[in-house]
């Protein structure tokens, strides 16, 4: 370990994970000491990294550091949870080493929001993207309102139900959050912090500073790349278990609304896997089999199942009117209709369909908005039509 002495009771811990990231870390270290408010200690997870990460600690002679040398690797989650149990701080920052703070008032404006608002549970901000050492752009998801605002907890979960919009590095956590609500699960590699994220905004409040004051490093060693090399069915899989574990927490805790909410996402995103990206038919994830099998395992009875099903049914008929297979978009409005009769809206547009080319064109006009590059002419829909 680094340092002759730590403090044991600091405000915030940094949790600064480090696998082969010592040529990059240095830079994450010193935005965190040149932070205006002080009373802090830093945690360098170094997951049995084959690099020099060592000496690259030793190399700053400041007391509130510490290095942590894992063996052997525990791999990511479980390195970050060791560091969120070993964090000593009132509040703690999980921040990869790769990443770094860009304003050094950051840290205090944080504390200040946090100690002003104890019903917060993190507070996040905006960041820029890191390309070869120099920002390059907004990460624009991550941006969420244009002043600072301290969100309802499940004002922000509705804005998290879509996705991941909460770049880690920009978070600061309440310790007391982690210790109520446990720390990352294992079985969610590619999508353990938005589980985070949304379970921890179901309970508590979320506030948001503006300014973007984090810089986020894309480059091949970093955690998103390596994530996102694996996408596919893993980033299906977790995704999905996000929003099924988030509906039941919700319909647990009797946030009847909330799990509602999740509900219909989950059959967006079922449509969304069985279509493709974005309901794009060609490149499916999934077969329909697949779906109706995990539909059936994760559903708390059957007529949940139903429920879900019929909005999954209603969505895959949508991609199919976006793609001009309207034969398929009738099938799958019937298909719907059948597990649920009670959508007014599924039972509208398939009437449309049914009128030709003037209900076509109605149709047509309330998809534009949606999916304006979508060719869904009158004339294409009649001739799929007859």
């Amino acid at each position: 370990m680094s340092g002759s002495s730590i403090r044991r009771d600091p405000q915030v811990s940094f949790v600064v994970p480090c696998y082969k990231l010592a040529h990059l870390l240095p830079d994450c270290i010193q935005s965190i000491l040149s932070q205006t408010y002080g009373d802090f200690e830093v945690l360098v997870m170094d997951d049995c990294s084959p690099d020099n990460t060592p000496e690259v600690v030793r190399c700053f002679r400041d007391e509130r550091i510490k290095h942590i040398r894992n063996t052997p690797n525990l791999g990511h989650l479980r390195n970050y949870n060791k560091g969120i149990g070993l964090a000593g701080g009132k509040y703690v920052w999980l921040i990869s080493a790769d990443d770094v703070l860009r304003q050094p008032y950051i840290l205090e404006r944080y504390v200040s929001v946090m100690e002003q608002h104890p019903h917060v549970g993190y507070v996040c901000c905006p960041a820029l993207e890191l390309h070869n050492g120099r920002e390059t752009k907004m990460a624009h998801y991550s941006v969420k309102a244009d002043e600072d605002k301290v969100f309802r907890g499940h004002e922000f979960l509705h804005i998290l139900v879509d996705s991941n919009c909460v770049i880690a590095a920009s978070a600061l956590v309440r310790k007391s959050c982690y210790e109520e609500l446990g720390a990352f699960p294992l079985d969610l590699p590619y999508a353990g912090d938005w589980y985070m994220w949304c379970l921890l905004a179901l309970h508590y409040d979320v506030a948001y500073c503006a300014e973007p004051m984090v810089s986020y490093r894309l480059h091949e060693q970093s955690m998103t790349s390596e994530l996102k090399s694996a996408r596919g069915r893993v980033c299906m899989k977790d995704d999905l278990a996000v929003l099924w574990r988030i509906k039941d927490k919700a319909k647990e805790a009797g946030f009847a609304a909330t799990a509602n909410t999740f509900r219909q996402r989950i059959a967006y995103e079922y449509a969304s896997h069985v279509g493709g990206t974005k309901c794009n038919i060609p490149g499916a994830l999934m077969t329909l089999e697949e779906c109706e099998a995990s539909l059936n395992r994760c559903a708390a009875d059957a007529a949940e199942g139903r429920w879900i099903r019929a909005r999954m049914y209603a969505f895959i008929a949508e991609a199919y009117f976006r793609n001009q297979e309207f034969s398929s978009t009738l099938d799958f409005y019937r298909r719907g209709l059948r597990e649920d009769p009670w959508m007014p809206k599924v039972w509208l547009k398939r009437l449309l369909l049914h009128t030709g080319s003037m209900g076509i064109r109605l149709k047509q006009q309330a998809f534009a908005a949606r999916w304006p590059q979508a060719d869904t002419s009158a004339a294409a829909a009649k001739r799929q039509l007859q």
